[in-house]
């Protein structure tokens, strides 16, 4: 076996280069005289539906494109002078991969829209019969003999209405409606107004504390049903907040006296859970908080589920010899704030916010509550949301369980906080490495592939032992799968001194195999994670693995200095990366929930200077050309918008070596960054990249690639988990001065 090796070296940073020339047309577009007059009526209805409205000083007006749309190809030149910054929702029409976006304009911009069209209207009918097609609209001799000045309106802007209106089927008014039957968190649309002052004057009075953040509020049937009646337009999304139980399957047996160690520096990982039993044998090893009201009374089947999570991380392997996985003992500190039965998700919010911010010492998080409900299609779980916040502003993570189904039930979605994007959520398999029968299935938001991993939560051929108040006991379920993954998750970073970014990024690559296996990718995620950590952190005799980070501060962050060893002139590899980061989201966005997009290129230099990616990603080229890749393509086959990226070169029957592109015979790395909101969200964000080399001839290369790095001034170091104990030991070792 061979260890990892990290590399440590600077990426060096460069600005994007703007190559913008004059708006052109769509493959097969063309607009018509019929397709400009349809949307200046809906332009007319919605300023009339508008005008008769009174609780907002501005309109919100959805716009129904014709295809996912990438940023580019947004409105550019109706509803108004920066229409991205007015955008304030994004959702797909039904189950078609359609976009819906949602803008927030005033009634000026829209009559001003009317106008626009209107001239638009005129030179399509007078200068080119009714309609144009991309053949002509894309000439600039087109445009020669037009006098733009006759019709009051500059070329350019003409241009502009004439893509926008190749993009769009129809504008219209949303009138979102929710079948709700209990208390809900409604998230209205961000318009600037305060969300209690703008309800109040639909006669809903609420408190601050019902109040989570600037557009999000949690409303009782009779309140909701007021604001359904007088301003259903304004709900961007509705999810009810009283979150009922998974289950899970277990049989007690006797209670049992087993002698522990005391703790001494062990890692600490949190757990946010159901409620801890004192009296059971590993009570020395957690710390354990009861977040809840006192005067909410305590059954005894409220400290089951929570003290069960809490024996895996810290002994599992001994309860479960089978599942060793040498990390071994954690420390807990656990937070109660659920019961057995139903738990309210607002409240749980607004504790896991202050239980996270009160303890910065954890690192690693685990939380194996989760919904029956499944989640929604058009929007992320306010949960999800909060937990996906918390991780972009905080240096944690979180490891969510994948949410139990009935096993007589048909496929079910996963359901919140299982929806977490910048989490780790963790479904179940059982022994045979096949899909437990209780698991859920992603994705999320028609595009995140939920769950992200899978591990061993129990069977019934296999079931997970642990420890209850009453003893131990055998359980099923992804709330069993995920504290494994926690433990192996605290180990990369709190004892072999990853960042967070490197440690899920080496799980998710160790769960993913040379020959990538789709089948079941819904449930199992992109794999199985190995059982014991040697497996994560080593690889094989034939394998180069090592791991990279660094930050992003401009369109692109970059190192052309890998230096991948040579065998009679050619490189006899074959290569995988694996990339993650933890992005902002904005929930408002909807289904375009992540702000900030990283896309990943490894590969041999060419001769011009640029990356020959192993995935042979061209999205970085098309931003250079007028023949860009279509936003559906880049999302299916080069992940866009994720934040965990994987690329690999096919393993075939017959593999050869791969050819020198330059004299300089480097190989590099390149990560571009864009935003898809108008900020500055994607500086400062940290990245980290498992690579993998692979010899096709068997042979153990990894001293020559370790020289070679040196030689580039490159710093390589071996992980070598004695040695990492051992710094970690006298790290955590008590000082005393005389």
């Amino acid at each position: 076996m061979n260890p990892i090796l990290h590399l440590k070296g600077p990426f060096e940073q460069r600005s994007r280069v703007s190559n913008f020339g004059p708006p052109q047309l769509a493959k097969y577009a063309n607009v018509s005289l019929e397709h400009l007059n349809n949307l200046k009526k809906d332009l007319e209805r919605a300023i009339h539906f508008w005008r008769q409205q009174f609780l907002l000083p501005k309109t919100l007006v959805s716009v129904y494109y014709t295809k996912v749309v990438a940023k580019s190809n947004r409105i550019s030149g109706l509803l108004s002078k920066s229409p991205n910054d007015a955008i304030v929702g994004a959702k797909f029409k039904n189950d078609e991969k359609k976009h819906i976006i949602t803008y927030y304009v005033s009634i000026q911009e829209l009559e001003e829209s009317v106008v626009l069209l209107e001239k638009a209207i005129n030179i399509l009918e007078s200068e080119f019969n009714g309609e144009i097609s991309r053949d002509v609209f894309n000439n600039r001799e087109s445009f020669v003999g037009i006098d733009f000045v006759k019709y009051n309106i500059a070329q350019s802007n003409f241009q502009k209405v004439i893509v926008d209106a190749s993009y769009v089927e129809k504008i219209d008014i949303e009138s979102n409606q929710f079948s709700l039957r209990r208390d809900s968190i409604i998230t209205l649309y961000k318009t600037g107004k305060n969300i209690k002052d703008l309800l109040e004057k639909m006669g809903i009075r609420i408190y601050s504390d019902k109040i989570l953040d600037e557009t999000s509020v949690l409303l009782d049937l009779n309140q909701l049903e007021i604001l359904m009646q007088k301003a259903p337009y304004l709900i961007a999304m509705a999810t009810e907040d009283i979150s009922l139980w998974n289950p899970t399957d277990f049989i007690e047996s006797a209670k049992n006296k087993i002698d522990l160690p005391s703790p001494l520096t062990e890692p600490v990982i949190g757990v946010i859970d159901t409620h801890f039993d004192q009296n059971v044998y590993f009570n020395e090893w957690v710390e354990y908080h009861n977040m809840l009201n006192p005067e909410i009374p305590l059954e005894p089947q409220d400290f089951s589920h929570g003290t069960a999570v809490s024996s895996i991380i810290v002994d599992g392997p001994r309860l479960n010899p089978w599942l060793e996985d040498g990390c071994g003992r954690f420390r807990v500190r656990h937070f109660g704030v659920a019961t057995q039965k139903r738990f309210s998700s607002f409240s749980i919010i607004r504790l896991i916010k202050e239980i996270v911010a009160k303890n910065k010492d954890i690192r690693v998080w685990n939380l194996s509550l989760g919904s029956n409900e499944e989640v929604h299609q058009n929007f992320i779980s306010a949960e999800a949301a909060v937990l996906d916040q918390i991780q972009f502003e905080n240096d944690v993570i979180f490891v969510i369980a994948g949410t139990n189904k009935n096993p007589l039930e048909k496929e079910k979605r996963l359901g919140s906080p299982a929806d977490s994007v910048n989490a780790i959520v963790v479904n179940s398999v059982d022994i045979s490495n096949n899909p437990a029968d209780y698991t859920r299935k992603g994705p999320v938001l028609s595009f995140f592939p939920k769950p992200d991993i899978s591990y061993y939560g129990g069977s019934a051929s296999c079931s997970i032992i642990v420890c209850k108040p009453l003893g131990e006991a055998a359980v099923s379920g992804t709330s069993f799968a995920a504290p494994w993954i926690a433990r192996k998750v605290s180990y990369l970073i709190d004892i072999l001194g990853f960042n967070r970014e490197i440690a899920k990024a080496m799980l998710i690559d160790s769960a993913i195999g040379w020959e990538e296996n789709i089948i079941n990718k819904d449930i199992i995620g992109h794999g199985i994670v190995p059982i014991n950590i040697n497996d994560i952190v080593s690889t094989k005799a034939n394998e180069i693995k090592f791991v990279i980070s660094g930050v992003s501060e401009k369109y692109d962050t970059y190192n052309y200095n890998f230096p991948v060893p040579l065998y009679e002139g050619k490189y006899p590899f074959i290569a995988k990366a694996t990339m993650c980061y933890f992005p902002r989201c904005s929930r408002s966005q909807g289904v375009d929930y992540t702000n900030t997009e990283l896309d990943l290129y490894f590969g041999r230099i060419k001769k011009d200077g640029k990356l020959d990616s192993i995935d042979k990603n061209k999205q970085s080229l098309s931003d250079e050309d007028s023949h860009p890749i279509l936003e559906e393509v880049a999302r299916k086959y080069f992940r866009k918008w994720d934040n965990i990226k994987h690329i690999q070169d096919k393993l075939r029957t017959k593999v050869m070596p791969k050819k020198v592109l330059s004299e300089n015979k480097l190989w590099g790395m390149s990560i571009k960054t864009k935003e898809r909101l108008n900020k500055r969200d994607g500086e400062g964000i940290r990245f980290g990249v498992v690579v993998t080399l692979k010899e096709i001839n068997g042979v153990n290369r990894i001293e020559d690639f370790i020289q070679l790095c040196s030689l580039k001034g490159w710093l390589v170091n071996k992980i070598n988990i004695e040695t990492q104990i051992d710094i970690y030991n006298k790290a955590s070792e008590d000082v005393i001065f005389d």
